[in-house]
């Protein structure tokens, strides 16, 4: 268990402000949640005494702060190979492979990203859910960014509120598309099945952005770039849905087998073959908390969605042109 210390003193510009707020602005490595936490438990002092968050400063007063970080998540390490693309003592960048659940959760009790992560590192059990900012399904591949401090979990979190972290996939899906574009539609849960989420009305859903390009058209599927505004569950899989395009493989999302007219066996056998949602998270970019660097990485093609594409544009070569 770590223990974390610091004093420092009320400016006096912050004289007639509430003691919570003032501490927020005082220790902006620490969310507001668990900064009101601690001193409702006291290991915030004003003065060495313990104070209500909504006392009034008078500017000048010694603030300290004594915390121990408990246990956040009581998930076992297991010995999970991970791919790391960059590690430093704030932060780790890995590339999941398709197939590796992220956090456990029902089905999923173990063998996880996250279970993985606490063997790698020990000390993420500290932090909420084990550092892990943010998600990706099962059976979409890619990066990843994972804290490895408390202040980096705060500051990424609150960069990905900002959208201040670029997000861009790569995906396969039904249908020829002649251009890209944008699906500004919220998402909330489906009514009728937990297991999928929807495009819902403003009031039942939350705002999500899904920016589109094309990058390759072939006789009946298509080749795009998604960029992330927002980041809802399953966004890019029910924004593509909803416009008639969904993924390749996608068992929730998905309209079943599409065989360009004519297709070879081989194509055949590769769309039948290809069974997960066809996404990658190719590329994550962002400003490194702690040392303002700009940080950019990619991860290459898996080799499933490969042979899935070259399977495309052999099809294409030797039976266009494009259906519309």
């Amino acid at each position: 268990m770590t223990t974390i210390r610091h004093e420092a003193v009320v400016p006096l510009a912050a004289a007639g402000r509430r003691f919570d707020q003032t501490v927020a602005e005082m220790f902006p490595d620490y969310s507001r949640s668990r900064l009101a936490g601690w001193i409702k438990a006291g290991a915030i002092t004003l003065d060495g005494a313990q104070a209500p968050p909504r006392q009034l400063l008078r500017g000048g007063e010694q603030v300290r702060l004594e915390a121990e970080l408990a246990t956040e998540v009581t998930s076992t390490a297991e010995p999970i190979a991970l791919d790391i693309v960059h590690e430093d003592e704030q932060l780790l960048v890995l590339n999941k492979p398709a197939g590796l659940v992220v956090h456990p959760g029902a089905g999923n009790p173990a063998g996880t990203v996250l279970n993985a992560l606490l063997h790698h590192d020990p000390l993420l059990a500290e932090l909420p859910r084990g550092g892990i900012v943010h998600r990706l399904d099962k059976d979409t591949s890619g990066l990843m960014v994972v804290a490895k401090t408390l202040a980096t979990h705060t500051a990424l979190v609150d960069m990905l509120s900002r959208h201040d972290v670029e997000r861009q996939y790569e995906a396969v899906v039904l249908g020829t598309l002649v251009a890209g574009g944008t699906v500004d539609a919220p998402i909330g849960r489906h009514m009728g099945d937990r297991l999928r989420q929807a495009v819902r009305d403003e009031e039942d859903g939350k705002r999500a952005v899904t920016h589109y390009r094309l990058r390759e058209r072939f006789r009946a599927h298509s080749l795009i770039q998604c960029n992330l505004e927002t980041g809802r569950t399953h966004q890019i899989r029910v924004h593509l849905a909803h416009i008639h395009h969904a993924l390749v493989g996608d068992p929730l999302y998905g309209g079943g087998l599409r065989l360009p007219k004519g297709a070879s066996e081989a194509l055949a056998a590769t769309l039948r073959a290809f069974r997960r949602q066809a996404l990658h998270a190719e590329r994550l970019a962002f400003i490194h908390p702690a040392t303002g660097e700009a940080m950019a990485f990619s991860s290459p093609r898996p080799a499933d969605m490969e042979r899935l594409i070259e399977a495309l544009r052999t099809d294409l070569a030797e039976r266009g042109p494009v259906q519309d």
